[in-house]
């Protein structure tokens, strides 16, 4: 709850009653600052959310009409491009496949890749280790699953029986909880080069 002036007492995190006299100058000015940013930011968001559904109907219904046009009858939505009538702004629809793991499953398949490279000592099977190293290595105390799957790859190279039953073990702890589609908008600049509209705080 962020207080104002006109507050006798704040409260905080503890809830623990202050006193309004107690409170310091510059805390009163964090709580007015934060109070304008929360504010502006709730705006902001209604916006975007606004404008993301009415880029998802608009991209919708022009990809609809064009499989109409061309007799195809279809309802899944791939990767796709717009392009005005004189190519002068695209819009880029790409859909994302989100993967996690179940959690066990993996633990089970890192245990059977520790196993393979402890019980294999040839030299042809050196470069296994590093990337095993690389696609178990967490970031933010995640695995990345494009590292970890890529792992799959090799299960033609690699006919050994506990590199095989690792892979199986990744397959099987695959979860799809659903994809997410991204939307990116360019316009031409003055030397015909497309320019993207930065919609990412992020990125501008």
């Amino acid at each position: 709850m962020l207080h104002t002036k006109k507050d006798e007492k704040w409260y905080d995190e503890t809830g623990m009653a202050i006193p309004r006299s107690r409170v310091t100058a510059l805390e009163k000015m964090k709580e007015s600052t934060l109070a304008k940013i929360v504010k502006e930011a709730q705006a902001l968001e209604g916006k975007l959310t606004q404008f993301k559904a009415l880029m998802k109907e608009g991209v919708g219904t022009l990809y609809d009409e064009s499989m109409k046009e061309n007799n195809v009858k279809t309802d899944a939505k791939g990767n796709f491009t717009i392009f005005s009538f004189d190519r002068s702004i695209k819009i880029e629809v790409s859909i994302a496949d989100r993967i996690t793991f179940d959690d066990l499953t993996i633990k089970a398949a890192q245990e059977k890749l520790n196993e393979f490279l402890k019980e294999t000592v040839e030299s042809k099977y050196d470069f296994v280790k590093d990337l095993v190293t690389e696609a178990f290595s967490t970031s933010r105390g995640s695995l990345d699953a494009k590292k970890v799957t890529g792992l799959l790859k090799y299960a033609v190279r690699i006919n050994h029986p506990l590199f095989q039953e690792a892979c199986a073990l990744i397959q099987k702890a695959i979860v799809r909880p659903g994809s997410k589609t991204y939307y990116r908008v360019f316009v031409k600049d003055e030397e015909g080069k497309y320019k993207n509209i930065e919609l990412n705080f992020s990125n501008i």
